[in-house]
């Protein structure tokens, strides 16, 4: 108990040090109410042409598929509003694409931290994702406290909004957990 107190602060520490914005954790566990969401999404074809949401069913919602024996799922969050406005009469482009592409960018920093923490605290398996795996990746980020998902589908930051890049490290070490975002349900408007 001890360690898994220490490793998670490392872990939250690290994550602020190597520039990420928000670090939750969750319990690595099979994802029983997203697959029923998944399953009942694909099959009323609500993918349109993305014809590869249908693969790789049993990864997206177990972590353990992804990196045997994983016990804890870490999501970070990378803000990506940029301190600039664009210039007005260049072409209009996603705030996110402002900068250098955000997979290198994010790739690089997990593998420092995958790095980190074999370095201090020892031979443990894991993985790091940034687009790169059939992972469920806003219901990690609920699950380990870093927000909900709204009706536009995005993750909401109580803090922060929605400006976020996820990143996913899966891990095979218990480490204390955060208490996931409850649903937040907005009532609809009465008429007076």
């Amino acid at each position: 108990m001890v360690n898994q107190e220490r490793y998670t602060h490392f872990i939250k520490t690290t994550a602020h040090q190597l520039g990420f914005n928000f670090c939750g954790i969750a319990r690595a566990q099979l994802l029983t109410d997203d697959a029923k969401r998944l399953e009942t999404w694909l099959s009323k074809g609500m993918h349109g042409n993305m014809q590869y949401m249908e693969n790789y069913f049993d990864l997206r919602i177990d972590p353990t598929k992804l990196v045997p024996n994983a016990k804890s799922v870490i999501t970070l969050l990378l803000n990506y509003f940029p301190d600039k406005t664009q210039n007005l009469n260049a072409p209009k482009i996603s705030k996110y694409a402002y900068a250098t592409d955000y997979h290198d960018v994010i790739r690089n920093k997990l593998n420092e931290f995958i790095k980190l923490l074999k370095e201090n605290i020892g031979d443990i398996n894991g993985r790091g994702f940034v687009d790169s795996a059939p992972i469920l990746e806003r219901s990690w980020a609920q699950k380990s406290g870093l927000g909900w998902i709204g009706k536009n589908g995005n993750l909401i930051n109580k803090q922060s909004g929605s400006y976020f890049f996820i990143a996913t490290l899966i891990v095979d070490i218990d480490l204390n957990y955060d208490n996931p975002i409850a649903k937040i349900i907005v009532a609809p408007v009465q008429n007076v």
